[in-house]
């Protein structure tokens, strides 16, 4: 089903000076519990660890404009990033980055999440694809390379935050966030 969804819903066309990659990423949570903090694109805080601080422009629908404060250890320190795609039937969300201080020019990324069994219990399949301009002095790999390990980070970090959620019980229903 992996290859079926990333043939799907991430289609990137890198130009030559570009790269793009899929991270795949198995939770044991309900759908509705992943899906309702990636569809928050008012709070990526709330799973992303290297995220400190987030203000949005807008009504939270396509074209919104959220500021990024990134945490110390990254090299940069904010981004400017709007909303591309948001498809709560589907759970789809996408995002372009429009400026900051940051070496990801031309940063567009899906995120998709799909519901599967895991060891005979609800459980997510989060698959998140990208594109970027390779930065001037790196090569293709080493741009994938950190690109991928960013979000692999952001992943195990939703896994982790959702999963212990579904342990607790709570979350938020999507219907209550719209």
């Amino acid at each position: 089903m992996e290859a079926q969804y990333i043939c799907r819903y991430h289609k990137h066309e890198p130009s030559e000076r570009q790269c793009s990659s899929s991270v795949v990423k198995h939770i044991k949570a309900p759908v509705d519990i992943v899906w309702s903090l990636v569809r928050r694109f008012d709070q990526p805080q709330k799973y992303k660890p290297f995220v400190s601080r987030c203000t949005v422009q807008g009504d939270l629908k396509i074209g919104s404009v959220r500021e990024v404060n990134v945490k110390s250890g990254l090299p940069a320190t904010t981004s400017t990033e709007r909303l591309e795609l948001l498809d709560d039937q589907k759970h789809i969300i996408g995002v372009k980055f429009v400026g900051g201080d940051h070496r990801l020019n031309n940063y567009s990324s899906i995120i998709t999440v799909h519901p599967e069994t895991i060891d005979g219990r609800p459980g997510t399949l989060v698959i998140e694809s990208f594109v970027v301009d390779v930065p001037e002095g790196n090569t293709q790999d080493e741009t994938c390379y950190f690109v991928n390990a960013l979000i692999n980070c952001n992943l195990k970090s939703l896994a982790d935050v959702s999963e212990r959620m579904a342990m607790q019980g709570r979350f938020e229903p999507v219907s209550r966030l719209l």
